[in-house]
C-alpha cells in the first residue's frame, strides 16, 4: 500500500523519537512491501517560535489531507508563561478538534522482563493488560465559558466542564465493542458523587448499556480509580472515562510498565488518526540522545493497525520491540541509570533488526 505520513516532531525529545519510529516504519514498508511517505510540519512550541502560533491552518490542513500523523512531543519551560495568549498545548488540542480526534486509546501492558523497572512489587503486575479509552474532544479542556479577571481587585477564573450526552454516548460505545473483542467487561471512571456532568455521564452509559447484553459494567469513582490502579491493577481490562479524568489516570498507569516512555496511543474519530507515546517533551534531557522511543514506535504500530489494517506488521513491530527488551537492551529510563544503558537511535536500530 501507499501512504502519507504526516510527522508532527513538536518540542524537547520529539524529534529523537519520532526518528526512531520513522527508522522502524522504513523497514516495515521495506519487508512488507509497502511505501511510506513522510511530510514533517511543526507544531507546539517550535510554531510559536516561527509562526507565533502553536498550530498554523497550513499544518492542520496537511494533517487532515493525510492517511496518519505521528506525533512526538509538544510543551517545556520556554513556553510555559500563564499569561501568554499561545501555549504549545493549544496547538494539540486545536489538532485533536480539527481532524475530530474524540477519541483516545490507551493499552497498558507491563512486558514481563520490565517487572523490575516497576515501582510495584511484580506479584502486583502478574495479569495487567488493560485499556483505557478517555473521550479527547469535550469536558473541561473545551468547555465554554472559560474566564479570567478581576473583581474589586482580586483575580478570579474558571473553566467549564461540559458535556453533550451524544459526546458520552459515542465514546462509550467505543469502549463496549473494544470491551466485546476482550473480556466484555467496562469500567466507567467519573465523579458522580460530586460533579452533575458526571450525573448526565453515568446515566448515557446505563442507557447505551442496553445495547451491549452480552457485557457487564461497572461504575468507579475516578479517586478508587486511581487506587485500584495502584492495589489491584489487573482488575481493569477496558475502562472508559472522560477528558481530565483520563489524562490523570492514563499517565498513573504508565507506570505499570516501568516507564511513560514505554506507552503509546491511539487518538481516533471521524478524520485522520493521530498516533503519539503518551509522555512529555521532556526538556532536561533533550538532545542528549537518552530518549526512550518504545513509546513512539509501538504508537506506530497502532497506525499500522488502526490507520491502515495491517495486523500482520503491527504485530511484527510489536514483536520486535518485545524481542529487543527480552534481550536485555535498555535505555537508561528502564535501567535505573546503571552502566549498559543504550541511546535512542541505539534502542530504534536494535529493534529494526529484529524486523
Amino acid at each position: 500500500m501507499k501512504a502519507n505520513i504526516v510527522t508532527l516532531p513538536g518540542d524537547g525529545i520529539g524529534p529523537e523519537v519520532i526518528d526512531g519510529a520513522i527508522q522502524v516504519m522504513r523497514a516495515v514498508a521495506e519487508k512488507y512491501g509497502h511505501e511510506f511517505t513522510f511530510e514533517e510540519h511543526l507544531l507546539g512550541g517550535c510554531s510559536i517560535d516561527k509562526y507565533g502560533v502553536s498550530l498554523t491552518d497550513e499544518t492542520l490542513a496537511a494533517c487532515q489531507a493525510s492517511d496518519a500523523v505521528l506525533l512526538g512531543a509538544v510543551g517545556g519551560p520556554k513556553w510555559d508563561d500563564p499569561n501568554a495568549k499561545e501555549r504549545p498545548e493549544k496547538g494539540l488540542l486545536g489538532l485533536r478538534k480539527g481532524l475530530q480526534a474524540y477519541a483516545n486509546i490507551r493499552p497498558v501492558r507491563p512486558n514481563a522482563n520490565l517487572l523490575d523497572a516497576s515501582p510495584l512489587r511484580p506479584e502486583r503486575l502478574e495479569g495487567v493488560d488493560m485499556v483505557v479509552v478517555r473521550e479527547l474532544t469535550g469536558g473541561i479542556y473545551f468547555g465554554e465559558p472559560k474566564e479570567k479577571g478581576m473583581v474589586d481587585g482580586k483575580e478570579y477564573s474558571f473553566d467549564t466542564m461540559h458535556y453533550w450526552d451524544w459526546e458520552v454516548d459515542r465514546i462509550v460505545r467505543l469502549a463496549f465493542d473494544i470491551a466485546r473483542g476482550r473480556k466484555k467487561h467496562l469500567i466507567s471512571i467519573d465523579k458522580a458523587n460530586v460533579l452533575e456532568v458526571s450525573r448526565l455521564w453515568r446515566r448515557t452509559v446505563e442507557k447505551v448499556a442496553q445495547d451491549y447484553p452480552d457485557c457487564t459494567y461497572e461504575h468507579l469513582l475516578v479517586d478508587a480509580a486511581a487506587m485500584h490502579l495502584i492495589t489491584k491493577p489487573a482488575y481493569f481490562d477496558v475502562a472508559v472515562t472522560g477528558n481530565m479524568f483520563g489524562d490523570i489516570i492514563t499517565d498513573e498507569a504508565s507506570v505499570l510498565t516501568g516507564s511513560m516512555g514505554n506507552l503509546p496511543s491511539a487518538s481516533l474519530g471521524d478524520g485522520t488518526g493521530i498516533y503519539e507515546p503518551i509522555h512529555g517533551s521532556a526538556p532536561d534531557i533533550a538532545g542528549e540522545g537518552i530518549a526512550n522511543p518504545i513509546g513512539m514506535i509501538l504508537s506506530a504500530a497502532m497506525m499500522l493497525r488502526h490507520s491502515f489494517n495491517l495486523e500482520t506488521e503491527a504485530a511484527a513491530v510489536e514483536a520486535a520491540v518485545d524481542g529487543t527488551i527480552g534481550a536485555g537492551v535498555r535505555t537508561l529510563d528502564l535501567n535505573w541509570g546503571k552502566p549498559g544503558s543504550v541511546g535512542t537511535r541505539e534502542m530504534a536500530h536494535e529493534i529494526v533488526s529484529r524486523l
